[in-house]
């Protein structure tokens, strides 16, 4: 289970909007601190205006983990990956969710909301906040990225 000392770092541009209002609201029923970084309508914005905030206060460990969506993933998941101590996972599925954290330590789930539902999405959340790290082998492998 999510310890409430956890904080989770939250962007999305138009296309996740939705999503992430609707995610906003497994963090708050699960007793989950976030910081929003918006934005704060379904207007049409630029991705690296809100992953990039994401990026850089889970790479200076102020937040414990990060969500970001946009339509594909893709963009958001790049720019978080510009930052050193990040680990950004584009994931469209439980399985791929679970195994971003038990063999690569991810730190930020990346989500595409024109490709998964909403209610995957929300699945997904539960799992990445809820999953551990297994270490051993995998420690090795993410040490070399």
């Amino acid at each position: 289970m999510v310890s409430s000392k956890y904080i989770v770092a939250i962007g999305s541009d138009h296309a996740g909007f939705e999503y992430k209002q609707q995610i906003l609201k497994v963090l708050e029923k699960k007793k989950v601190n976030y910081i929003d970084y918006g934005p704060n309508n379904n207007f049409s914005v630029d991705y690296p205006d809100f992953a990039h905030p994401v990026g850089k206060i889970v790479n200076v460990g102020k937040a414990t983990f990060g969500i970001v969506i946009c339509g594909s993933g893709n963009g958001v998941c790049m720019t978080v990956n510009k930052y050193k101590n990040v680990r950004g996972a584009l994931c469209w599925n439980k399985e791929l969710t679970k195994l971003a954290r038990t063999h690569n330590d991810a730190n930020v789930l990346c989500i595409p909301a024109r490709f998964i539902s909403l209610s995957m999405a929300r699945s997904m959340v539960k799992i990445f906040l809820e999953t551990e790290f297994e270490g051993g082998r995998h420690a090795n492998r993410v040490n070399k990225i």
